[in-house]
């Protein structure tokens, strides 16, 4: 008798365990030549019952349009008790389906850069205290964001899924993302590159302030050529946000956090400084590749990081 492959390959010096090593050869061998029942004897049909030959096969338009029986998943397992079922809101549901349409028809890809702090939470404390004026770390990271997209005008873009078009906008207009008790809302900051940081400062807040009190008009929130979401006054170090379409990219802000970096090498002596502790943030574009490809989100990012690396430069 001619054994099968896998009994030829049992035999080999493998090392893996087979179910040749449970059976053993004989044992194998005489299983796969034991000889198959036959099958049980069929009743005969009731009279009532049609038969195959006389019952036609259902036609290709009635098998698609038939509805098919979806049994909801039920949790059984927890006492009703132990928990509550509360039907979305309706911002709820429009965030529900536009982030995933968004997820699932925006092909998006991410590119991350770490930048250090020091010098903006050193501007910040001058400006506080030779000045009065009161600025956050993000108002910095907006206006440092307005010039890059000036600089780099490709990623102030949206994309029109009808037309397959990409449209390229002259002013900067940043959503940016506020957290409210009924879920995630972008007002608007127009014209964000010709605004000072004192003046975005005091529109994020007005903004702010009357998204969480829903008092914003449509023309505020809707709209926009990039957006900007912050969660590190949450304590997260990093994170991917999802692209609010027609927009063509998003900036996701973690918080910052002090490391040790090595120190600079002095190229003329040869001779590298000491390493020293630094307060850097990590920041992730992510970007739709139909706008933006990864050389223009590196060319973006890297604009971004020298604008908060010289603070100096967002005040002329």
């Amino acid at each position: 008798m001619v054994l099968s492959t896998a009994i030829r390959l049992a035999g080999r010096p493998s090392g893996r365990s087979t179910l040749i090593n449970f059976l053993g050869r004989d044992g194998w061998a005489a299983r796969r030549a034991a000889p198959v029942p036959p099958p049980a004897a069929v009743a005969p049909a009731a009279a009532a019952v049609p038969t195959a030959a006389s019952t036609p096969p259902p036609s290709a338009a009635t098998m698609i349009s038939a509805p098919i029986d979806v049994v909801p998943e039920v949790v059984s397992t927890v006492p009703p008790e132990l928990y509550a079922d509360e039907p979305a809101s309706k911002m709820r549901k429009i965030i529900g389906r536009r982030l995933t349409e968004s997820k699932s028809t925006v092909p998006h890809f991410y590119t991350s850069i770490e930048i250090p702090l020091d010098n903006i939470l050193g501007m910040r404390k001058v400006l506080k205290n030779d000045f009065d004026v009161k600025v956050s770390v993000n108002d910095f990271i907006i206006k440092a964001s307005a010039m890059a997209l000036r600089d780099v005008p490709e990623v102030n873009s949206t994309f029109d899924a009808k037309s397959r078009t990409q449209r390229t906008f002259d002013d900067v207009d940043i959503s940016v993302a506020v957290a409210t008790p009924t879920g995630l809302i972008t007002p608007i900051v127009p014209s964000t590159s010709s605004m000072s940081l004192t003046d975005i400062s005091s529109k994020v807040r007005d903004l702010a302030t009357r998204a969480r009190d829903n008092k914003l008009a449509p023309e505020e929130y809707q709209g926009g050529t990039f957006c900007i979401s912050n969660l590190g006054m949450f304590g997260i170090s990093e994170f991917s946000a999802v692209i609010n379409p027609p927009q063509g990219a998003i900036l996701a802000v973690g918080g910052g956090e002090r490391k040790i970096v090595p120190g600079t090498v002095d190229l003329e002596k040869g001779e590298r400084g000491k390493p020293q502790i630094q307060t850097t943030m990590t920041a992730r574009l992510s970007a739709d590749r139909r706008v933006v490809d990864e050389a223009t989100a590196g060319l973006f990012m890297s604009a971004l990081k020298e604008y908060l690396n010289q603070p100096k430069l967002m005040m002329l």
